[in-house]
């Protein structure tokens, strides 16, 4: 049985949480209906933060169902998919200024030089914004080229090995 340190501590499970762009995060709306939207993050190395407008609709929904899902993933074709998927919680706090943790998810797309501009459209943007950090309670590592399939179709292999 693998643990949340193992899934999460993965080499190419570390290159994606570090370097992908984006994340797509899974949360049920205020109306109660799931929504997945592609938003920039930045990993802290135990923890995904997300930062946002106050006014956000997903600041409303997770405030009051702090329950989501994350994919983090890369590659055009099944065998060079790989994904890192997290199950956790959200929770939020409301901050003065822009958090660097903002300016950081943003290094990851940016080129160094259109860094300072960016800060600074944002100082004068955002008053505050609201941090979100995901805490993950299960993870899930998968790169189909190399193997690491979801459990069910492990099994399915094993046993179409065996006939």
């Amino acid at each position: 049985m693998t643990t949340l340190t193992d899934e999460l501590s993965h080499p190419e499970a570390q290159r994606l949480l570090r370097d992908a762009p984006l994340l797509r995060l899974g949360y049920n709306g205020s109306d109660g209906t799931p929504r997945v939207i592609p938003i920039g993050y930045f990993w802290n190395g135990g923890e995904l933060v997300i930062c946002t407008a106050t006014t956000s609709p997903k600041t409303r929904a997770l405030a009051q169902r702090p329950q989501v899902a994350v994919s983090i993933d890369e590659g055009a074709t099944p065998m060079d998919s790989k994904a890192v998927l997290i199950r956790g919680t959200a929770a939020l706090e409301t901050v003065d200024g822009v958090p660097e943790e903002y300016i950081a998810g943003a290094r990851k797309v940016m080129p160094p030089e259109q860094i300072p501009a960016f800060e600074a459209a944002c100082a004068q943007m955002y008053e505050q914004m609201v941090r979100i950090t995901i805490t993950p309670a299960w993870a899930r590592f998968f790169d189909f080229g190399a193997g690491r399939l979801p459990e069910f179709l492990e099994r399915m292999a094993r046993e179409a090995q065996r006939r």
